[in-house]
């Protein structure tokens, strides 16, 4: 567990050295997390190796999103002024998203990654 936790913090602090060099453009999480997927790609690091902390990570995500509904919550004049522009934004977005995915995992379903 100890080796798991110290592998996803330290490409975590990788991702927000890489952010920092790139001023911010990048949050340093995202990162950290195309770093440790391209890792895992590489197969530099073995999926079992981060199974334990992920495993208990993905089963507490709702936790994660507590801060960001707080912090809309707190916006939320502004988000009634823009309601509509958001909405647009948020759908054109998800579908790009999903359509970026659903490509992604074809070409990697292809390689049989």
């Amino acid at each position: 567990m100890i080796k798991s936790v110290t592998i996803i913090f330290l490409f975590y602090f990788l991702g927000e050295c890489l952010s920092f060099l790139i001023n911010g453009w990048i949050p340093g999480s995202v990162c950290g997390m195309v770093l440790l997927f391209s890792a895992l790609i590489a197969k530099w690091i073995h999926p079992h190796s981060v199974q334990p902390v992920a495993k208990v990570l993905t089963q507490n995500m709702a936790l994660f999103f507590v801060p960001a509904g707080v912090g809309l919550m707190t916006s939320f004049d502004l988000i009634s002024r823009y309601w509509a522009a958001l909405l647009v934004i948020i759908s054109i977005t998800t579908w790009l998203i999903i359509a970026v995915v659903g490509w992604i995992e074809e070409t990697m379903e292809k390689k049989n990654i």
